[in-house]
């Protein structure tokens, strides 16, 4: 049976969408992956092209919010962002629960020319870091 992993950000718009999409990408045999906001927004373009340049198509993804997930199992419940990691709600009791945090590239400043090389960074340190807390848990 696969593990259940929810990633949460603030917006559910980059970093978690990001995740979800790399995880069911890589470890779609182990992994389930979803992803969730404190707030729903739209997934971020730049996002989606990043994960375009894999082969992972984000186009039929949509901002979420954790309430969606209310009650269902999980067994990671993974915070990316601060915010999230303050404010992921005591429901997702019994699971393990990490904050491994990564930078915001929706927040720099820029041309799409001079901010993409930062969204392929942080999708990059998203796809090892993250990969690599989830095969070592699974060992």
């Amino acid at each position: 049976m696969k593990k259940r992993v929810l990633f949460l950000c603030t917006h559910n718009s980059c970093r978690s969408q990001m995740a979800e999409g790399l995880v069911n990408h890589d470890l779609g045999d182990r992994f389930e992956a979803f992803s969730a906001g404190t707030e729903a927004t739209r997934v971020n373009p730049l996002a989606a092209r990043v994960l375009m340049e894999l082969g992972i198509d984000l186009s039929r993804h949509r901002s979420k919010t954790i309430d969606e997930f209310a009650g269902q199992p999980f067994d990671y419940v993974i915070t990316l962002c601060g915010d999230a990691a303050e404010k992921c709600p005591l429901f997702f009791g019994g699971v393990e629960r990490v904050h491994i945090g990564f930078d915001d590239p929706s927040r720099l400043p820029g041309s799409e020319a001079e901010v993409l090389p930062e969204y392929r960074r942080v999708r990059d340190e998203i796809r090892a870091r993250i990969k690599g807390f989830l095969l070592e848990g699974t060992k």
